[in-house]
């Protein structure tokens, strides 16, 4: 095998399809990059038997072959090589030669033949979305994916595509997440991706931030693949039903608030100054007379803020956790939020203030005095 290449084309692949490569395993293979030529083409590839991530690039006097080489030691050589054209070339013995510019390196292949197959998508349910979308899609749900491994399907994000609107779901036992979008044609369908995938996939959409790039969603029985911008990323698909997230989301309110995001966020990141991993007191808020009245009180001492807002119905007052509120307003992407609280012990549903493009959710934590009349 033999190819010619752009360091910087070559480095950024390798770099990107790292993170599906095992760090530490019994299979050597696992902690390699598989380099395929075709003649004019190369593909690069990681795959650590759950995830995997596939670059596709031009290459040019190239010879037919493949080898696999140690990732944290091939991604090291060309990350450090003169900005130039790279040279790769490997033997029948399968030393691999590494050239650009005055420098040079051999390092010792493993045969390709010893590189764990990729799972291939058949009876595809497919789609197309823009990449900015998915990713804004990703990012408002991932917050919420469960990180108890003894509920594995809760360790995903629910898809699922109805009357022509995809949703992406995520619960954790203390909040949900739910974002939805239209999307053109296609059947319905609905499937769990690991949160870890879409992690990765997140990072990698970044990278075609701002542009018009379009992603290519295919899924099987127990794959999916995730193709843009001459990536593939394919995963495996969490097995199990999913919660009935519907009947988690209220259906009523006593209250609505509207208030800026910003400035909640930062009322409660006052608050939480008295507030650590091993003291994890509620925050108070009050919501009455067009206020939010923000308190907290442990241990390390007492705070209090107040705000502007619109109140609309019944005076009412809830306790959260801190960081679970805040993760949601970050979330949220909005200046300003709709909040919709039904009593002190009920969720508390977060809207856009236009549309309905989100629904978040985080449950209350009771207060000392719940028990007191206010």
């Amino acid at each position: 095998m033999k190819f010619i290449c752009d360091k910087t084309t070559l480095s950024e692949a390798v770099n990107n399809v790292s993170p599906a490569v095992s760090a530490k395993s019994s299979m050597a293979a696992l902690e390699c990059v598989l380099l395929r030529c075709t003649g004019s083409a190369l593909s690069v590839i990681g795959y650590n038997l759950e995830l995997g991530i596939t670059k596709d690039l031009a290459v040019s006097s190239g010879e037919p072959g493949a080898v696999i080489l140690n990732a944290r030691l091939f991604g090291e050589i060309i990350n450090r090589m003169p900005n130039t054209e790279i040279s790769v070339s490997t033997d029948d013995k399968l030393l691999t030669i590494i050239k650009g510019g005055g420098a040079q390196f051999t390092i010792l292949g493993m045969g390709a033949e010893e590189y764990p197959e990729i799972p291939v998508v058949t009876e595809e349910k497919s789609f197309h979305i823009g990449a900015d979308t998915l990713r804004s899609m990703i990012s408002q749900t991932l917050y919420a994916v469960s990180q108890d491994a003894s509920t594995p399907v809760l360790t995903g994000v629910l898809f699922e595509k109805k009357a022509g609107t995809l949703s992406l779901v995520s619960v954790d036992g203390c909040r949900l997440a739910l974002r939805r979008e239209a999307i053109e044609g296609g059947e319905d369908f609905r499937f769990i991706v690991p949160g870890k995938t879409l992690s990765e996939l997140l990072k990698l959409l970044s990278r075609f931030s701002g542009g018009e790039a379009e992603v290519l969603v295919k899924a099987g029985s127990k794959h999916i693949v995730f193709d843009c911008g001459g990536y593939q990323v394919i995963s495996r698909l969490l097995e199990g039903e999913f919660i009935d997230y519907n009947t988690a989301i209220p259906k009523e309110h006593k209250t609505r608030v509207t208030l800026s995001a910003r400035e909640f966020a930062e009322s409660i990141g006052r608050a939480s100054i008295i507030i650590n991993e091993k003291i994890k007191n509620p925050v108070k808020a009050v919501f009455e007379e067009n206020r939010v009245s923000i308190s907290c009180e442990t241990p390390m001492g007492k705070v209090s803020d107040q705000m502007v807002a619109e109140v609309e119905g019944a005076p009412v007052r809830v306790g959260f956790n801190n960081k679970f509120m805040t993760d949601a307003l970050k979330a949220s992407e909005e200046d300003e939020l709709v909040l919709e609280i039904n009593t002190a012990f009920s969720p508390i549903k977060l809207l856009p203030k236009e549309g309905d493009s989100f629904t978040f959710l985080v449950m209350p934590m009771r207060l000392k005095d719940d028990n007191e009349t206010h």
